[in-house]
């Protein structure tokens, strides 16, 4: 048989519930949303996360759902290869792990050994252990790090429950990055001024060649535009900035429609939050186990520079693909607005 003829069940046919999960009312919520799963109760989830040997882009074709707890390190800091935006006590944590998108250059498929997908429905333990840090000082909080909260909001309604916990704590700001294209959410979340929902954009071009499962760029651009338009901070995160051949006029195009798309909904983009450019760079140890999954992927086959443990692209070509894209931008919006790393 063709491998084009090969037929996977779709997504979450299959949930892995830990015993000690499996009666809390988040569970339950979860698993009312797909009544013909077959669910399979284990002890812990590294039980199946964990296995080794597990052919992650095969699993990402058939995603299993894993409901677990998580039971300590809540929260950790920010990595250095992460843009802070100027913000101090800069943490992320993962209420998630894994993404129902399937990007070939994602480093989470050289993190976890697994393509299927966690939820720890404990998400009150996380609000405790976050109420006793914030008694002490401010945080600025990644929630959407290790996975796409909002891809999954219409399951779990995490974003809303962290907007509300944001909602009662002033010295706390968070900020949701996505790639999804929901507009329906602007209408069931909480809008307020410390809640940063960041959408990720890319050309068109790079999205088909890299960014399987994810929508188009239009769609990304007119749910933050939607958003922006009712009041929520939005800010636009071009990164990573991914290498193709007609890198400039791909990324000129993507500029042009969103001057579009701003003229369209009457919004300038210095009404934005921020916006973030970056080029593409990944730990040398992702990276390796990526190649082995993905070796027709350009963006994981390109000979990149290894500059302390970090594969990134050579120094002249970072400097042309940055600088074009924040001169483009600056003809746009403030500077102070533009971060780059």
């Amino acid at each position: 048989m063709n491998s084009k003829e090969i037929c996977y069940n779709p997504k979450f046919t299959h949930i892995y519930v830990e015993n000690r999960v499996y009666d809390h009312p988040r569970t339950q919520e979860i698993l009312a949303h797909f009544p013909r799963a077959e669910i399979i109760r284990i002890e812990h989830y590294k039980d199946v996360f964990n296995r080794r040997r597990q052919d992650v882009v095969t699993q990402h074709l058939s995603q299993n759902l894993i409901l677990a707890a998580k039971k300590e390190n809540y929260f950790y800091e920010g990595a250095p290869v992460c843009q802070s935006f100027g913000n101090e006590n800069f943490y992320y944590c993962s209420t998630m792990m894994n993404c129902v998108f399937d990007c070939s250059y994602c480093y989470l498929k050289g993190m976890y050994p697994s393509g299927n997908l966690v939820i720890f429905v404990n998400l009150e333990d996380y609000f405790e252990a976050l109420d006793e840090i914030l008694k002490d000082k401010s945080m600025y909080l990644c929630i959407s790090y290790d996975a796409d909260l909002l891809a999954m909001e219409s399951v779990t309604g995490y974003a809303e429950l962290w907007a509300e916990f944001a909602g009662k704590h002033s010295n706390l700001k968070l900020e949701i990055r996505t790639k999804s294209a929901r507009t329906a959410m602007w209408e069931e979340l909480p809008c307020l001024s410390n809640v940063i929902y960041a959408f990720t954009l890319a050309p068109q071009q790079m999205i088909t060649a890299c960014e399987r499962k994810t929508p188009s760029a239009g769609a990304r651009i007119e749910c933050a535009l939607s958003g922006l338009s009712k009041g929520f901070p939005v800010r636009l995160c071009f990164d990573p900035m991914i290498y193709q051949k007609n890198w400039r006029e791909d990324y000129g195009e993507l500029v042009r429609d969103l001057d579009q798309a701003f003229a369209a909904h009457g919004l300038s983009m210095n009404q934005l939050t921020d916006a973030s450019v970056g080029t593409f760079r990944i730990s040398q140890d992702y990276m390796k186990k990526i190649r082995k999954m993905e070796p027709v992927s350009p963006a994981a086959q390109f000979p990149y520079v290894n500059v302390g443990g970090v594969y990134q692209y050579p120094k002249e070509l970072i400097e042309q693909m940055e600088s074009y894209l924040i001169g483009e931008l600056e003809k746009r919006m403030d500077r102070e607005k533009i971060f780059h790393e």
